[in-house]
């Protein structure tokens, strides 16, 4: 099965967020499965920059304002089309900010163009390749599959990913006569939202089908609490709404070999990881004594429960517990983990930006990873949690609540127990968990027990990747080899 994967960004290549490492880890977990997937990026200069053996492929002539045109080649073991159009992409920095920090006006131009040249691509625009599926992920590849539903027709069915909901596109009706797109698109409301034109709303509607990153974020969507105003137009869909969970690439995130910690280790050999432990605490600067380190790698934002975190943060002190935070985002918060930091020397302490390497060296050697998120739809990094023996603590929403089983009674009794969960997502929920969490590290013959429990949970693409090429298969009307074998 040709598969076309439709994305604004693509780990290593560039990322703002876990879009980018599903998007990078997608083509190699569903090659074993029948799945031969390229994707479609933007030209940005880092992309460009790394694009091995680059061949011209297609000339796009005026794209959205100016020349472009589709590059393959090899970049990061990735299979690439990338639309090179320098009017549109070449610009340093965030693929979605200006220097400013605000979106670049002309964003609704800029994936505009992406959209439509996966729709080419399917229509037969390079000569030998026609791929069957586009996947569509997020707001920024949504058009496709509206430019394959109302524009002169193709054979190609699509697939439209929610990443997440509280990213729309949302632009103004005064551009749609500049989007190439058949005017039935607004004749029979596939693009209008709420007066204006809405790029997620057009993917959702018009798309075969419709993925979410977890199965309870699937039904979450469905809610006016998450649905963030598409809740009517999902719950119409339901019947080609699937929620399959996110994996992580467990050779890239293996704490056996992994050469950002300072020692590695595995389930056997646990209490190697104090030697992680010190260096993260020389780090940030903190204390190692003998209570819990509590650990954040997080976009500092409402949505992630940073609000919360800071309102907590004294009492987590008082319990004993020590934080370390790496991250950045709302300057309030920001300057709430600073003055922490600088409240509690040697308790606390805050590393302001992302660093690739100390978020694996923070899972390696942290006793907590905190993910108290209002929302989350899958959420990657209580998955690497579990694998390094860093125990999730999280509330129970979206992909958290599908991958984390609370240490409650009977599931220490039964010996599932993976981390600990706490809803609602309230500060007192979170403090209350946060004590929990400091009285199992207490009995260290539990704490270590739950460790293992997680670090031997399926984290992996495997099961998400079989769902897809089913998924995908059903689409096209294919029998799988492995579907005879059952």
């Amino acid at each position: 099965m040709d598969v076309l994967s439709v994305a604004a960004e693509v780990y290593p290549l560039i990322k703002t967020g876990g879009l980018a490492d599903v998007a990078g880890a997608l083509p190699g977990a569903l090659a074993p499965h029948g799945v031969a997937m390229r994707t479609l990026l933007p030209g940005y200069p880092a992309v460009l920059g790394s694009l091995e053996d680059g061949t011209v492929v297609a000339e796009m002539g005026d794209c959205f304002g100016g020349p472009a045109r589709l590059l393959l080649g090899r970049a990061a073991g990735l299979e690439l089309i990338a639309l090179d159009a320098p009017h549109l992409y070449d610009r340093p920095g965030n693929p979605y900010l200006g220097p400013d920090g605000k979106d670049w006006p002309d964003n609704w131009r800029r994936f505009a163009a992406l959209s439509f040249a996966a729709y080419e691509l399917g229509r037969g625009l390079v000569e030998g390749y026609r791929p069957q599926i586009a996947h569509c992920h997020d707001w920024q590849a949504a058009l496709t599959p509206a430019y394959v539903a109302f524009n002169a027709p193709t054979r190609v069915r699509t697939v439209m990913t929610v990443h997440n909901i509280s990213f729309q596109g949302h632009f103004g009706w005064d551009i749609f006569g500049d989007l190439r797109l058949d005017y039935r698109a607004a004749a029979e409301g596939a693009i209008e939202y709420y007066g204006g034109i809405g790029y997620l709303k057009a993917g959702l509607q018009c798309a075969d089908a419709v993925t979410t990153v977890s199965p309870t974020y699937a039904q979450e969507l469905r809610t006016a609490e998450f649905g963030m105003g598409l809740e009517g137009l999902l719950q119409s869909r339901a019947d080609v709404l699937h929620g399959i969970l996110n994996g992580i690439d467990v050779a890239a995130w293996d704490p056996a070999r992994d050469p950002a910690l300072a020692q590695t280790y595995s389930a056997e050999t646990l209490p190697l990881r104090a030697v992680n432990r010190a260096a993260l605490c020389g780090r940030f600067g903190l204390d190692d004594g003998p209570r819990p380190l509590f650990a954040v790698v997080s976009r500092l934002t409402r949505q992630k429960g940073m609000d919360m975190l800071v309102e907590c943060i004294d009492g987590l002190v008082e319990m004993g517990g020590r934080l370390c935070v790496l991250g950045s985002g709302e300057e309030a918060l920001e300057d709430g983990l600073g003055a922490a930091a600088a409240r509690h020397p040697g308790r606390v302490g805050f590393i302001r930006g992302y660093d690739e390497a100390l978020a694996h060296l923070i899972q390696g050697g942290a006793d907590v990873i905190l993910v108290p998120s209002r929302f989350e739809p899958c959420g990657l990094t209580q998955l690497y949690g579990l694998r390094y023996g860093c125990v999730p603590l999280v509330s129970r929403v979206g992909g958290l609540a599908d991958t984390v089983i609370d240490a409650n009674v009977a599931a220490l009794d039964a010996g599932v127990a993976t981390g600990i969960v706490f809803a609602p997502a309230t500060t007192a929920a979170l403090l209350d968990a946060v004590r929990r969490a400091v009285d199992l590290y207490a009995r260290p013959g539990l704490w270590l027990k739950m460790q293992r429990r997680g670090m031997k949970s399926d984290v992996s693409w495997d099961a998400s990747a079989e769902k897809y090429a089913a998924l995908y298969a059903d689409l096209l009307g294919v029998k799988r080899h492995d579907d005879q074998d059952r």
